[in-house]
Parts: C-alpha cells; structure tokens; sequence
C-alpha cells in the first residue's frame, strides 16, 4: 500500500470543512443590502458549501428585496473552491465522515477524491473499532450483572424463608441465568478477538499516512 502525503494548508480559510446548514437565516437585512457576491461566491467556495448555497442566501434576502448577483457570486465561488479542493481538505473530510459531492474543479477533483478517500478510510476503521469496543464494554456489563442476578437468585434458591414456589422459581432462573452467562462469555470471546483484528487494522493503515 502506498504512501499519502498530505500537504499543509497556506490559508487559514482552506483548512475549513463543509459545514451542515442549520434552520437560520445565512443573511440578515443589513448583509443583503450591502453585501460584496463575489465575497460571498469566495467565502462559501473556500468553505467548501455546495453550489445550492446560493439558494439559502437567495431565499434570506428575497424578504428584503434583493436579489443576488448570481454571476459575481458564482466567480468568487469558483476562486474560493481553489482554495479549498486541496488534498489536505479532502482527507480531514473525510476523515470526519463526511459527504464528498464532486464540487472541486476538475484539475483538482483527482488529487482532493484521493485524498477523501484515504480519510474516509480511516474514519471507517476508526468506527469500526468504536463499534467493536462499545460492543464488546456492553456485554461485559451484561455479564456483570447476570452474574450478580445468579448470585442473588442463588440465596433465594436455598433460603429457608422463601416458600417452595419461590426457591422452586430461583433454581429455573439461576439455570437461565446460567445460560446467558455462557452465551455473553461466548461473545465476548469472539468481539476481544474482533477487536484485536480492528486494531491491528487500523495500525497498519495508519503506518502508510503521513499526516501534517
């Protein structure tokens, strides 16, 4: 498997991820009134915001009556995506799980998809391993408390205090019990061995980034 190297970013405003577009507004009235579009176009592109952004500012402002530029917007956008599209975006995004949807250039789709994909690599073994651990943390505290519960139903088992029914009762739990206890130890075996493969996984892979 070869090497990535992932370049540093010159631009603070490259190194910003895709952000998700909440409910509010992008605009307020004193924004659309005097707001630069080529500025705007730039600031969404270096963000990495989809072409449909214009959309949300078009819609923020329509209530004031403006109307954007959709040329300057749309010149500064494709400026902006230049400083963004760099290997270095591309892998923290996804990295991070994030969605790539083809927006870079096309002289620079090819260096920035590589390099999404690498990360979203990572972000894949990464969660894989998550999974396996929380997995693996929930049965042993399944564990746990089955065997305590075999602990207590075994008193009530071979109380004197408790009636036949009850200890009569207590036995067919304890049994059940007994049951699940070989069964979360089963699991647990086989999720520890799992859990070793994801690591070592994830190591290996992570001997052939090289991360800034």
């Amino acid at each position: 498997m070869r090497t990535l190297k992932i370049p540093s970013i010159a631009r603070a405003g490259a190194a910003m991820l895709l952000l998700a577009i909440g409910g509010c507004a992008t605009m307020d009235r004193e924004e659309c009134l005097t707001v630069d579009w080529r500025t705007v176009g730039f600031e969404d592109g270096a963000a990495g915001y989809s072409g449909d952004r214009i959309g949300q500012h078009r819609k923020a402002c329509a209530k004031h009556g403006v109307i954007p530029d959709l040329t300057a917007y749309q010149a500064g956008r494709a400026e902006g995506l230049r400083e963004y599209c760099v290997p270095a975006n591309g892998f923290r995004l996804g990295s991070q799980g994030g969605g790539y949807s083809g927006i870079c250039p096309s002289d620079l789709d090819p260096a920035f998809a590589d390099a999404y994909h690498s990360g979203r690599q990572l972000y894949t073994l990464e969660s894989r391993l998550s999974n396996v651990s929380y997995q693996l943390d929930s049965r042993r505290g399944d564990l746990r408390a089955a065997e305590s519960e075999i602990v207590k139903r075994s008193a009530v088992a071979i109380s004197s205090d408790a009636t036949v029914e009850e200890r009569a009762q207590a036995v067919v739990d304890v049994k059940h019990l007994g049951e699940r206890v070989g069964q979360l130890k089963s699991e647990i075996r086989q999720l520890e061995e799992e859990r070793v493969h994801c690591e070592r996984d994830l190591q290996d892979y992570r001997a052939t980034l090289q991360i800034p």
